[in-house]
């Protein structure tokens, strides 16, 4: 069960701003206090650079920078020399698009994503075949959200007619950050392995990991990214997960300080992964700080997240349906097993923009636009949405403050 109250005591945002309604969280989360302490305690304590230093502090910051990979790991269950860090989710794609996709791909290979995709995992598999005149495939959805993959007479996955023995790479999201689909990331890699053993499986699970249990030994993937800053751990901070053969086979995507094993005038040598695609000094605070947030969620445990955040989702669907029938249009899966906590709306004819900024009058904070998933969007036959999605710190409670705050939308708005 969630302590709500104790929960939401433990984010000192909502002191500073005691009436806000918090509904943006899958753009991205907000921090509990132990993880400010955390930044703080770095800045304030050991504030050096890791690895370089042979004094105190320098070994310090080295070594919580270093323990945080082992949580991550953990957290994952990985191996701690397979977790890299980057910037974020939209640097970790790259990083592979890059350092693995131009080395693979070739003229009239195929790379597969969906329509559902978010544009960090769209656009650089569409850069990258236009630029190789590789062959882009995607995966349309149904009317309800859910991926095109199954058999229409058996209902079940069969990518026969999607993937080939020329199909290189396979890139999607577990779950949409518009439509909250959960896909069937475990049944759709056993499927594609079937098809293609060689196919390169790359899955982005930055709306996953922060609430639902993603172990990438039990999924099998090739790759798997995700963010801090989603599952209350700092900004500009991704992690970059791939099995060791492929990273060691990969390489650097940056090139500089740290990741040099030896540099001579005739050549330079790379240290082994992780570390030859961390060059430069990162972000060493913020992934100190991810430490904690990971103790965080697991001391709350990610099942009960998972609950709480259907228990929400599916009260909230309940009572705008109750409430504005006939006026909005809530897309994805209509099962509530086979959505996250993200909610993508459409209300009368009035324009999102319009919408959220008569909501944050009332202090209610959400997401209109088409949340860098034009091509989904386009699909939907519409330019924009309102999106609400949940975390540990939101209640029945914001779900009525939401209504009433809709309400008073339709009554600005319909004349």
């Amino acid at each position: 069960m969630i302590d709500f109250l104790k929960i939401k005591s433990d984010f000192p945002i909502f002191k500073k701003n005691p009436n806000l309604i918090y509904l943006d969280s899958t753009a991205t989360s907000l921090k509990p206090q132990s993880v400010i302490d955390k930044l703080i305690e770095y800045y304030s304590s050991y504030n050096a650079n890791i690895f370089r230093g042979v004094y105190k502090i320098s070994e310090k910051a080295t070594e919580e920078y270093e323990k945080t990979r082992e949580i991550i790991a953990d957290f994952i269950n990985a191996k701690k020399q397979e977790v890299i860090f980057t910037r974020n989710t939209t640097e970790s794609i790259n990083l592979i698009a890059y350092s693995l996709g131009r080395k693979i791909i070739e003229k009239n290979d195929e790379i597969i994503v969906s329509i559902m995709e978010h544009h960090a995992n769209f656009v650089p598999w569409q850069v990258l075949s236009s630029e190789i005149g590789a062959v882009l495939k995607i995966i349309d959805i149904d009317e309800e959200g859910y991926l095109r993959i199954k058999d229409k007479k058996s209902r079940k996955i069969n990518l026969y007619e999607i993937i080939t023995k020329k199909t290189k790479i396979l890139a999607l999201t577990y779950i949409s950050n518009v439509l909250g689909t959960i896909n069937q990331i475990k049944k759709i890699i056993k499927s594609a392995r079937k098809i293609n053993p060689k196919i390169i499986i790359i899955i982005d699970s930055a709306q996953a990991v922060p609430h639902i249990k993603v172990d990438v030994k039990d999924l099998d993937a090739d790759f798997i990214v995700f963010s801090s800053h989603k599952m209350m751990g700092p900004t500009g901070v991704g992690i970059l997960w791939g099995k060791e053969e492929l990273l060691t086979e990969m390489f650097p995507f940056l090139y500089g300080g740290e990741m040099i094993e030896e540099v001579t005038i005739e050549k330079t040598t790379f240290k082994r992964t992780p570390y030859k695609f961390e060059a430069g000094t990162p972000s060493i605070a913020e992934v100190i700080g991810l430490s904690e947030a990971v103790k965080y969620l697991e001391k709350i445990g990610l099942e009960n997240i998972k609950n709480h955040e259907k228990n929400l989702t599916q009260k909230t669907i309940k009572r705008l349906l109750e409430e504005f029938s006939g006026k909005i249009k809530i897309f994805g899966p209509k099962n509530i097993e086979d959505r996250g906590g993200i909610i993508s709306f459409t209300f009368d004819n009035f324009h999102s923009h319009d919408i959220a900024s008569i909501l944050d009058n009332e202090n209610i904070a959400v997401r209109a636009g088409h949340h860098c998933a034009m091509p989904l969007h386009q699909r939907l036959g519409i330019l924009s949405t309102v999106r609400a999605s949940f975390y540990v710190y939101n209640n029945e409670e914001d779900i009525e403050k939401l209504i009433i705050g809709l309400k008073k939308v339709y009554q600005i708005l319909k004349k």
